[in-house]
Formats: C-alpha cells, sequence, structure tokens
C-alpha cells in the first residue's frame, strides 16, 4: 500500500516521540547547524526557512533544534558530561557562544572538524598537488608548515585561508593521533562530522 508524503508527515506529526537522553558520561558532542526548507500547512503558499542545530552525541544519539539554541544548551547541560568532553565543530562563532554555555565539570576540548577544516582549505584552489600537501601536513596538525606553503601565493582567497588557520590554531589537533586513539574521537566523527550530525533528518 502506498502512503503518500503528506500522510506520512501527519501521522509523524501526531506521534509523540520519547525524550532521548544519554545514560553514560558523555565523551564527545559533534554540533553543525544551518538552515533548511520546511513546506508549509496551506497549499500555495511558499516554504519557510528555518535555522537549525544538530547534534551528535558519543556517535549514537542525535538530535535537532529549530532555531531554538536555549533548548539544546538545557538538553546538554541535563546529560552527565565527561571531563574532558570533547566538542566538535565548524569554528562558527555562533556554534562556540553554544558550547561556552555547556556546564562541563571539567576541560572542554574544543576540536575544529576535518571536513570543515578541508572544505576551506579547497576555497583556496591552486594546484592540486600543493592542495593535497597541505591536507597532509594540516592532518598531522603542522599549522605552521601549512601557513608557510600557502601564503606565498599572494591572493585574497590564501590569505583568508591563513587568517582562518590563525583564528582555529587552537581547535586544530593531530587529527591522525586522534584517529588511532577511540577513546577521544571515533574515525567516522573526524572523517565526516556533518554525515552524522544531518544523518538524523
Amino acid at each position: 500500500m502506498k502512503v503518500s508524503a503528506r500522510t506520512q508527515q501527519r501521522l509523524v506529526h501526531r506521534h509523540q516521540f520519547a525524550e532521548e537522553e544519554s545514560g553514560n558520561p558523555v565523551q564527545e558532542i559533534s554540533l553543525d547547524g544551518g538552515k533548511v526548507r520546511l513546506r508549509t500547512e496551506t497549499k500555495g503558499e511558499a516554504c519557510i526557512w528555518k535555522d537549525y542545530q544538530a547534534i551528535c552525541v558519543d556517535t549514537f544519539l542525535r538530535k535537532a533544534w529549530f532555531g531554538e539554541n536555549e533548548s539544546l544548551i538545557y538538553w546538554v547541560n541535563q546529560q552527565p558530561l565527561s571531563d574532558p568532553l570533547t566538542c566538535l565543530g565548524d569554528g562558527h562563532p555562533g556554534i562556540g557562544k553554544i558550547v561556552k554555555n555547556w556546564d562541563c565539570p571539567g576541560e572542554k576540548r574544543e576540536i575544529l572538524d576535518w571536513f570543515h577544516l578541508v572544505e576551506n582549505l579547497h576555497k583556496v584552489g591552486g594546484s592540486v598537488k600543493r592542495l593535497k600537501k597541505a591536507a597532509s601536513l594540516l592532518w598531522q596538525g603542522k599549522i605552521e608548515e601549512t601557513i608557510a606553503l600557502i601564503s606565498p601565493l599572494k591572493n585574497e582567497r590564501a590569505e583568508n585561508f591563513c587568517r582562518y588557520l590563525e583564528i582555529h590554531r587552537h581547535r586544530i589537533v593531530n587529527y591522525n593521533y586522534y584517529q588511532q586513539e577511540p577513546a577521544f574521537l571515533t574515525k567516522s566523527t573526524i572523517t565526516n562530522p556533518r554525515s552524522l550530525t544531518k544523518s538524523g533528518f
């Protein structure tokens, strides 16, 4: 039996979903945000765009909020948070403000996720060989060597990327080391955190 998308949507909206919680101390949280287009109830009415924030907790629990940063912060603060707490994000100031409000009992280890770091690297353009070399250096957390490789290009995109590295210097780690230490970060989180935070939609 075929069920239309609208019927499925109504069934989902009618269902009361239980609030999910993490029973164990949370070791890592991946946080991402963006915009999503939503259909309206009235036929013929234009779709609306809404900001969302989504998190992935220890790679298995996923949640999202539409423009409700306070609710996100409240939910995280109700969970048992470990010391240290690893926080993966894209480095956006809005993400940093949310992470700042998490009541962690000890250290918060902020890490710039690999997906967004490489995404920004590729905006530099130019030689593929140079980009591969830069990615290899960044994978090992070698910021100075990467800046030395990119800065001679003397164009706006290269300058923007070097500035980006300086701003997020404290969030760029030796990703190779962390990938080999599952107690800190899982391979899937480093490799493609966006797929984790968005896969719950």
